[in-house]
């Protein structure tokens, strides 16, 4: 048995998405996103480039309108 705490996947009804500025790479979105829904950052993160990259940069102005709106 491990000491690893298991998180359950999805979020919880009282939970709120909050931007992760500590640990963030840009504006802490991905982080945000991550910490939401109890996952690793690096896959979100690996997500939305993979998604930009995929949509031809939609999934950029996704990204963005979070950045401004979560604020």
């Amino acid at each position: 048995m491990s000491n690893l705490e298991h998180k359950p996947v999805g979020a919880s009804p009282s939970q709120s998405f909050n931007l992760d500025k500590p640990n963030a790479k840009l504006w802490g979105v991905c982080g945000g996103i991550a910490n939401y829904f109890g996952i690793d950052a690096t896959l979100v993160r690996i997500g939305f480039v993979a998604g930009t990259l995929l949509g031809f940069g939609s999934l950029l102005i996704v990204y963005l309108a979070i950045a401004l709106i979560a604020d």
